[in-house]
Order: structure tokens, then C-alpha cells, then sequence
């Protein structure tokens, strides 16, 4: 039988929505406010969840402790209190969508997780705005 863990954490960015290979005026009206040249933040809310089988030894499907620490080493030393287009290589030529972030923290810890483990990745923008990777 199989039962999933969740680690929830917390996450403060900036980002500017834009597609360089665009006109000002076609990024504007595409992403909006989220196109200020100045940028604008979000107090990113982040669920990681590790489907799996429990081990028989020790009782978990991953040990709780290990995971709070890929995370935080993983994603929030490299992404909190940053300027995702600035200040991170992983969006340097990424546009930091809410999407393209949930896609970049799950390759960043599918690389640090048993492959016999399912990864999804919840990333809330806002309280009302989120995005899950991979889908079902």
C-alpha cells in the first residue's frame, strides 16, 4: 500500500512576467500587471508530496526531516528573498510563470528523491492561484 507525506513551506520572490522576443506593448497586454518593469512579488506557499510505500523498518515513506532539508536546500536557500529573473540561474532565460517555477523545484528535487517515490509539486501564488506538477 502506498501513502503520501507532505512538507509545506514558504518562499518570498520577485519576478517580472516577459518575453523578450516580444513588443512592450504585446507584453503588457498579455501579462499585465505581472509585466512591470520594476517587478512585483508573491509570498509563495510551496507543498511538496512523496507518494510511496512505507518501509517496513522504519516505519516512513521518506523521512520528514530529510526532505524539510532538500528543500530548504534545494529550493528556498536558492529561490527565497530573490529576484527570479536577476538573480537565479534557473530563470535567466525562463520566463518565472508560476508554472515554469513549479516545474523547475520538482526537477530539482526529483534528482534528490528515491525514483521508486511518486513527486508532485502544489505551488500557491496567491491563496486563490496555484499550479501542481506533474499532473495526473
Amino acid at each position: 500500500m502506498k501513502v503520501a507525506v507532505f512538507r509545506k513551506e514558504h518562499f518570498n520572490a520577485a519576478h517580472r512576467l516577459n518575453n523578450p522576443s516580444w513588443s512592450e506593448e504585446k507584453n503588457q497586454k498579455v501579462f499585465g500587471k505581472c509585466n512591470n518593469p520594476n517587478f512585483h512579488g508573491h509570498n509563495y506557499e510551496l507543498i511538496v508530496k512523496v507518494t510511496g510505500e512505507v518501509d517496513p523498518e522504519t516505519g516512513y515513506v521518506m523521512d520528514m526531516k530529510v526532505l524539510s532539508d532538500l528543500i530548504k536546500d534545494r529550493v528556498l536557500n536558492r529561490f527565497d528573498h530573490k529576484n527570479l529573473n536577476l538573480d537565479t540561474e534557473e530563470f535567466s532565460n525562463l520566463n518565472p510563470t508560476a508554472e515554469n517555477i513549479a516545474i523547475v523545484i520538482f526537477n530539482l528535487l526529483r534528482e534528490k528523491i528515491d525514483s521508486n517515490k511518486e513527486l508532485r509539486i502544489r505551488l500557491y501564488e496567491t491563496e486563490r492561484n496555484y499550479v501542481e506538477y506533474p499532473t495526473e
